[in-house]
């Protein structure tokens, strides 16, 4: 099954699809049709984020980048401690727009020239308990077996950019949930993602798919393999005679 997540759409250009498109053909592999392309169905992420809104606190984001590293700059320089980050080391939304505990649900259609965010705290207060998940991998740390969530690591994330009405977050569990996908199978870069998915397919009565985390790909100094740090792309492997056998190996997987 091949999903184009092409909600970016600045980013995301037709030269580039066709180019996934070729790469997989050439490595052998085919895929089941139509092909989901998430740019096609911002309708249903907008119907999923209405839904939430009825159930978890969301807000319009009106800070920007610089007015949030402008808070959290002359807080680190007043209290003398380091503002809290994220699992990906960015610095947590400053908690000044949250709405007030048991304010009205707020209309995701008003947001149309702002982000939206989840009030964190106060959605996971609405937890009746502790929120799992089956890890038949392992995270960064050896994490495995029955895990449990921490989106409060995440703090107010963004739920729907101010450009579209999702994000990365909402559309993913979303898709598992329409494509009835049973096992996520993904790099560890995304194991403490799973803490703040975990919490959207709660609210918003999703099934919880078995997750497997593994190892990434390295380069020769440790980094991990992207295209912004000039790593070698399928492309650029072909341009350069590798055979498919050759790429197989580098990544020490065959197609069954």
């Amino acid at each position: 099954m091949l999903r184009i997540e092409d909600i970016d759409q600045t980013r995301c250009r037709p030269d580039f699809l066709a180019q996934i498109l070729d790469d997989l053909q050439w490595l052998g592999l085919t895929w089941e049709e139509p092909v989901r392309r998430q740019s096609r169905h911002f309708d249903t992420y907008r119907s999923a984020l209405a839904r939430l809104a009825k159930r978890v606190p969301l807000y319009p984001s009106t800070l920007s980048r610089q007015e949030i590293r402008d808070h959290v700059c002359a807080h680190e320089r007043e209290h003398g401690t380091r503002w809290p980050r994220d699992p990906d080391g960015a610095p947590l939304y400053p908690a000044l727009e949250r709405p007030a505990p048991g304010a009205p649900p707020f209309d995701v259609a008003e947001a149309k020239d702002h982000a939206v965010r989840i009030a964190m705290d106060q959605a996971v207060e609405r937890l009746d308990g502790p929120l799992t998940w089956n890890e038949t991998g392992c995270g960064p740390d050896g994490e495995t077996g029955l895990l449990t969530a921490d989106p409060l690591a995440w703090g107010d994330v963004v739920l729907a950019r101010k450009d579209i009405c999702t994000s990365y977050m909402l559309s993913v569990v979303v898709d598992d949930a329409i494509q009835g996908i049973t096992h996520v199978i993904r790099g560890q870069d995304l194991f403490h993602a799973t803490g703040v998915q975990r919490l959207l397919q709660h609210f918003l009565d999703l099934p919880v798919p078995v997750y497997h985390h593994h190892g990434l790909l390295l380069d020769a100094s440790g980094q991990k393999l992207s295209k912004s740090r000039g790593s070698a792309s399928i492309k650029s492997l072909r341009d350069a005679g590798r055979t498919q056998d050759e790429v197989y190996d580098m990544i020490g997987v065959r197609p069954l």
